[in-house]
């Protein structure tokens, strides 16, 4: 075990590297120094400021990357977790609401999915506590993905782990090669994730996570002054982050079926020029709470289906902004790992680069 392994709580397709946001923060900063990010996805920038003892704020508009973030900068026992877990079970009721139709009856054996909905309607009851926090992340984490040969590491049948499989396509699937779900031991998966990321637990380090959107001024009202904002925005037209992730989005409160429409608070794909808007909107506000000797350090790419050369779109968004962009570095490994525009590739293309753009308070 790492005092990093937190940061693999659960996977999420647009993470960036955790070496990112270590080594621009490492160079350039030290113990004490708050750092912001924006667009924090499931947190990587605030868990990499936690390892140095530096304090953060994120900021998500998904409702899953705030419950992942979150739970990167809180502290609690594993022994603590499991007992949480037995506790709701050996408490609860039946569920008031459990999902039905054929995806659900293939997705999860009966009574999973019972157990799954009992602790979901104990987290929207109250997940306040460090505790709770990180057993939704725990259960977030294991809610889907492969079926291994031996001990069972998730509670669904055979999906993906980081994006949640799409109903008519899940059912045929699990149809034609006969697949059943099975019935899985519910809180011997959450043991098994909670003593493999939380035994070596990092510094407690101040911090908040906020669900809110980025381009509203008042959501840095109470926000202390940074010296750092690292971040990676949403690639100009990638729209699909909360369709993707639907399955965690219900455990949160959403619907049990796909909703495509664009959500409040997503930043707005209906042309470049609009895009490089709203992300202006951003760079003023966090702008706004910062030192005079602050850095912005942005990780910026594009997808395939777009005209739109990437590095325009970014440059549009910094004129007027309050930062002025100093350099841009090529990311060197930016046609492998895990990237943001991978996970939506039909088929297998060379990579758009990925700049990290450094830029300076105006």
């Amino acid at each position: 075990m790492s005092v990093d392994a937190l940061n693999a709580i659960c996977p999420y397709y647009t993470m960036y590297p955790l070496d990112f946001p270590l080594r621009v923060l490492k160079e350039y900063g030290k113990r004490g120094d708050w750092v912001i990010d924006p667009f924090c996805g499931r947190g990587t920038t605030n868990f990499a400021a936690r390892l140095l003892e530096m304090p953060s704020v994120g900021v998500d508009s998904s409702p899953v990357a705030a419950a992942l973030a979150q739970a990167k900068l809180a502290s609690t026992e594993p022994g603590r977790v499991i007992a949480s877990a037995r506790a709701i079970l050996n408490a609860a009721k039946e569920p008031s609401s459990v999902p039905t139709g054929e995806f659900w009856e293939l997705a999860y054996h009966d009574r999973t999915l019972v157990q799954l909905s009992q602790l979901r309607e104990a987290m929207l009851t109250d997940c306040s506590s460090q505790t709770r926090i990180l057993l939704r992340a725990i259960i977030l984490g294991a809610l889907h993905g492969p079926r291994p040969k031996g001990t069972p590491s998730y509670f669904s049948n055979q999906s993906p782990r980081t994006f949640a499989p799409k109903p008519a396509y899940a059912v045929r699937f699990w149809t034609k090669h006969r697949m059943v779900p099975t019935d899985v031991d519910v809180v011997a998966i959450i043991k098994a994730r909670a003593e493999r990321y939380l035994t070596d637990a990092p510094p407690n380090v101040e911090g908040m996570v906020q669900l809110a959107d980025s381009r509203e001024a008042d959501t840095f009202n109470d926000v202390p002054e940074a010296r750092f904002v690292v971040t990676s925005p949403p690639y100009y037209g990638m729209r699909t982050y909360l369709p993707d992730q639907w399955l965690r989005l219900w455990f949160l409160g959403g619907p049990d079926y796909v909703e495509y429409r664009q959500p409040h608070g997503q930043l707005a794909h209906t042309g470049a020029t609009h895009f490089s808007n709203e992300m202006n909107r951003v760079w003023k506000n966090v702008a706004g709470r910062t030192t005079k000797n602050a850095r912005l350090i942005i990780r910026y790419g594009g997808i395939h289906d777009r005209e739109a050369e990437p590095m325009d779109v970014l440059k549009a968004s910094l004129v007027d902004s309050g930062w002025r962009m100093v350099t841009a570095k090529a990311v060197p490994d930016s046609d492998s790992g895990r990237r943001q525009v991978r996970q939506f590739q039909a088929e297998p293309k060379k990579a758009i680069t990925e700049y990290d753009v450094y830029c300076h308070r105006a």
